[in-house]
């Protein structure tokens, strides 16, 4: 191993904030990185060596690489991680268009729900994977949020309920029951897990993410985000009475004031169901 990956390594298993997941992709990317100076001529770096002109490198190999604006901003956000690691956060400019890189669009221009395929699922032979599938696709879980879900817990008489150290960014939160599908599935669960939880007692989370990772990848379930997506439009109907805009439904400003209402109405309930903290990010999932 490299020093510069050995050394970033470290840093990231020293400096455990953020979820699993989280932590998981930070490492992963940062690895990447190493790599990606290397490769670039940087050959004897070590984590406290980094500059800016190794940040300008990185960051015009990405756009060479065609990725788009939203993976570069995340890639840049694990950069900063880095240099505020190691007391160099000067090093990343503050402003995302100092490198010239232009605003994200959340608004969705086409539909991306996703509905669980049964074969597919069928393929998959962990019966704890297949109801966490099924918990993301019935309450727009998050994979992790659905792998950790422990049913003594989160279930209740009209919602369930997820624990903070579940969820992205520490929030718990809970989401109700308005589906037979959804009652019959927490009955499932909590038949088959009793006492315990969607993982099984001689897998830590990490062995159940991965395990999780292989079976879906073998199942050829792909764009798995694409439940939450299916979930968020199908309770914006619930709620509304009408499609979302991305589902073919009447964009915002074709609202009367009466309906405008309810859809900021729905509009937050689902901020809240699904995690978030900004009403914006309903656009992603919804449209406007």
């Amino acid at each position: 191993m490299k020093d510069l990956n050995y050394q970033l390594k470290a840093l990231c298993r020293n400096n455990r904030d953020g979820s699993h997941a989280t932590r998981e992709i930070r490492e992963r990317l940062l690895s990447q990185m190493a790599d990606q100076l290397y490769a670039l001529g940087y050959r004897r770096l070590g984590a406290r060596s980094l500059k800016p002109k190794h940040v300008e490198a990185l960051v015009s190999l990405w756009k060479d690489q065609g990725l788009t604006i939203g993976t570069v901003k995340n890639r840049l956000a694990v950069l900063r991680w880095w240099a505020a690691k190691v007391n160099k956060a000067s090093v990343v400019a503050r402003d995302n268009h100092a490198y010239g890189i232009g605003e994200r669009h959340y608004v969705a221009e086409t539909s991306k729900a996703q509905d669980l395929d049964p074969r597919k699922l069928a393929r998959i032979k962990d019966p704890c994977i297949r109801l966490s599938l099924r918990l993301q696709a019935e309450f727009g879980l998050r994979r992790e949020e659905a792998i950790k879900f422990a049913p003594r817990y989160a279930v209740r008489q009209d919602h369930i309920c997820l624990k903070a150290s579940w969820t992205k960014g520490g929030r718990a939160r809970s989401v109700p029951i308005t589906r037979d599908s959804q009652r019959t599935l927490l009955e499932e669960i909590q038949q088959f897990v009793g006492g315990g939880a969607l993982i099984p007692p001689h897998r830590n989370y990490v062995q159940q993410l991965r395990f999780y990772e292989r079976q879906t990848k073998a199942a050829e379930l792909k764009k798995l985000h694409g439940l939450r997506h299916a979930y968020a439009q199908r309770r914006y109907r619930e709620l509304t009475g009408w499609p979302a805009p991305v589902a073919g439904g009447p964009a915002r400003k074709a609202l009367g004031p009466e309906q405008r209402a309810i859809d900021e109405e729905a509009r937050a309930t689902l901020t809240s169901e699904l995690g978030h903290s900004r009403l914006d990010v309903t656009k992603s999932y919804l449209g406007r």
